[in-house]
């Protein structure tokens, strides 16, 4: 489990620790805003975005943490066995759902579309996307710096 207390905000001169910090109070979450961490591979993204859960569990707030191919995954075995509308409800349902490693990969049409009807079934709801840096296939790549907070769809 990843924390705070665990993570070395030294290890790299450019980390925009104060908005960590900042993100870290869950006001994000009151507010009901969504949180993009762009990075490169090995930044700590992973690290920060668990420890946001783990801060907001020890909050009262419900997160849910999944790699971005395990969600695809399990909607595409849910498409399967016709149990994808239950499956879909469950990323719904959190204060908080964190997708880690986000657009490491092209999306088939299909998943687009599930990506799709997720940011819409959560408006309102706080998501925290983990892209790395600069991937191509996002359309937009991300900054080195990131602006905190801001929605998946706005990465700059």
């Amino acid at each position: 489990m990843k924390t705070f207390e665990g993570f070395d905000f030294g290890a790299d001169p450019q980390l925009p620790t104060q908005q960590i910090r900042d993100l870290a109070t869950c006001g994000f979450l009151e507010a009901h805003a969504s949180v993009l961490i762009c990075g490169p591979v090995g930044a700590g993204k992973t690290h920060v975005a668990q420890a946001l859960g783990v801060e907001a569990c020890r909050r009262g707030y419900r997160v849910l943490f999944t790699k971005t191919t395990h969600l695809l995954r399990d909607l595409a075995g849910g498409r399967a066995d016709s149990t994808w509308d239950r499956r879909f409800r469950r990323y719904l349902q959190p204060n908080l759902l964190i997708l880690d490693d986000f657009a490491m990969k092209e999306l088939a049409p299909v998943q687009a579309e599930e990506i799709y009807e997720l940011v819409d079934g959560r408006v309102g709801r706080s998501s925290l996307w983990s892209p790395p840096t600069g991937v191509p296939r996002t359309g937009t790549p991300c900054s080195p710096t990131p602006s905190w907070p801001r929605a998946p769809w706005t990465a700059s």
